[in-house]
């Protein structure tokens, strides 16, 4: 069975990744990952970009997001406890 990483982040996820969507496809392919998803923070920016670069090194491409759930409106700054802020 092969390892495929399901939880990396690029450039587009902002102070948090500094790895081009290019150098990521060129580190999956030099380590001869057969598939690398890319999961950035409630974004899909660099997604064909990342499409793209991943089947030019024969890797296939996985593209996912990060995203954050609110129990109401994103306005509403009350307290839900029993969950972390």
């Amino acid at each position: 069975m092969a390892f495929v990483p399901l939880h990396l982040h690029s450039q587009y996820s902002i102070l948090d990744a500094l790895a081009s969507i290019q150098d990521i496809a060129g580190a999956a392919a030099a380590q001869k990952l057969t598939a690398i998803a890319l999961t950035d923070h409630g974004n899909l920016y660099g997604a064909i970009e990342f499409y793209k670069a991943c089947k030019a090194v024969g890797v296939k491409p996985i593209i996912g997001c990060e995203v954050y759930i609110a129990p109401g409106s994103r306005v509403n700054k009350v307290k839900v406890y029993g969950q972390k802020t």
